[in-house]
């Protein structure tokens, strides 16, 4: 859960459900990630088996990641989360305003 439950996780592999794709694509496509954060969350994904890594003998390499058979399941999942989100929205802030008021009358 620790290795799934990161932002940058959920992007990479939002951006991977439409199919190859090159590091550096990957790096621009991703707003806000690191070169550093991208290769480490890459290698945890292919560690994990979520994403395939392809090489090409180009100079430089080529490299270019996809989602495996496992990766494509995962795609499904964080679709239906966003969507519960997106459907959740307004209960969810309207919680948070209530513990805040609930929180700013008990701490005073």
């Amino acid at each position: 859960m620790e290795r799934l439950a990161d932002k940058w996780t959920i992007l990479i592999i939002g951006r991977l459900k439409s199919g190859e794709t090159r590091f550096n694509q990957l790096r621009r496509d991703i707003e806000g990630i690191t070169q550093k954060v991208l290769s480490q969350t890459l290698k945890k994904l292919e560690l994990n088996g979520l994403v395939a890594r392809r090489v090409f003998a180009t100079v430089p390499a080529t490299v270019e990641y996809s989602l495996t058979s496992v990766g494509l399941m995962l795609v499904e999942t964080f679709e239906s989360l966003a969507h519960w989100a997106e459907s959740n929205i307004e209960s969810v802030r309207l919680a948070q305003e209530h513990y805040d008021r609930l929180h700013a009358v008990t701490s005073s």
